[in-house]
């Protein structure tokens, strides 16, 4: 599996693996791009850190959960603190997930 890296607007990277990163079509058009193939790293500088680690921690969730019978209880909730409902929304907005 392999793994593309995320700037935050801190100029941190996060870790996301290619599959979770498909999810999101714009992180997927930005992906197709040639210049990508050989250095996978995505600058999303509008993005705080702590934001752009929420949203790896969801679409990593959204893969591992997604061909998952919803009736399933073992299934753990995504907890969204309340104070970064706002910036999460924001994200989700741009990245289309």
């Amino acid at each position: 599996m392999s793994k593309i890296i995320l700037i935050s607007s801190q100029n941190e990277e996060v870790q996301i693996s290619r599959e979770a990163a498909l999810i999101s079509s714009t992180l997927k058009a930005m992906l197709e791009n040639p210049f990508e193939k050989e250095n996978p790293h995505i600058e999303l500088h509008n993005m705080d850190t702590q934001v752009l680690k929420k949203v790896v921690e969801y679409l990593e969730y959204h893969l591992e959960y997604q061909e998952v019978d919803e009736s399933r209880e073992d299934i753990s909730d995504f907890e969204i603190p309340t104070e970064m409902a706002l910036e999460l929304l924001l994200a989700a907005d741009y990245l289309n997930v």
